[in-house]
């Protein structure tokens, strides 16, 4: 039996920073219901807890990556996903991510995600930079992977343009996002290797929960 099972119905709520990129155009054709514009998707995010907690444990702070690559679209399975925890992280607040991560908690969006990954690495212990700053957001885990956001640009004038993604309704991974780009896009580990410089990126605050 896995050691996160006995927890598996604990209720938790989380808000977090979500700072994330892809192999797509700055326009991901995923957010508009065609999926991957290159028909496959590969795919970094950051995550930092802003605020929440899993059951007693308190989750504020933890800081964590995924590198994910897909052959298709996400919904048609076969990923494989690495997930980098922070070396500081303490071990029950790792336990508590890697359930919920693993979609045994349930809540979205990873009580559907959990169904589309085929290999899983993790929790992978390393030490994490991370700044959070909106369009211009970057983490990196060094000797492994790299994240730069930059604001979009107007190609006549040059200024930096203010660009959002909106669920009115709520959306799967978060309800307003700024569409960005990266200035670095990078990770090797593993099976996991690939780079996209000047592709989608966004930053938006992601809420999860098992809660109604």
């Amino acid at each position: 039996a896995s050691r996160t099972e006995p927890r598996a119905g604990t209720p938790y709520r989380l808000k977090l920073h979500q700072i994330e990129c892809c192999n797509c155009d700055v326009a991901c054709g995923c957010q508009f219901g065609i999926g991957p514009l290159p028909g496959f998707c590969q795919f970094l995010i950051g995550y930092r807890v802003i605020s929440g907690q899993f059951g007693d444990t308190p989750m504020a702070g933890v800081t964590f990556a995924i590198a994910c690559k897909y052959p298709g679209a996400i919904h048609e399975g076969r990923g494989e996903v690495a997930c980098f925890v922070d070396e500081r992280t303490a071990a029950p607040q790792v336990e508590a991510l890697m359930t919920i991560l693993s979609g045994k908690a349930g809540g979205m969006p990873w009580e559907a995600l959990a169904g589309t990954v085929e290999k899983l690495a993790g929790p992978i212990l390393k030490p994490i930079e991370m700044t959070v700053n909106g369009t211009r957001s970057a983490f990196r885990i060094p000797g492994i992977l790299e994240v730069e956001h930059r604001p979009v640009k107007d190609p006549v004038s040059g200024e930096e343009k203010d660009v959002h993604i909106v669920y009115p309704k709520g959306g799967f991974f978060w309800d307003d996002g700024s569409v960005c780009t990266t200035a670095a896009m990078r990770v090797n580990y593993g099976g996991l290797s690939f780079h996209h410089e000047g592709r989608y990126a966004c930053y938006a605050v992601a809420n999860w929960t098992n809660q109604r």
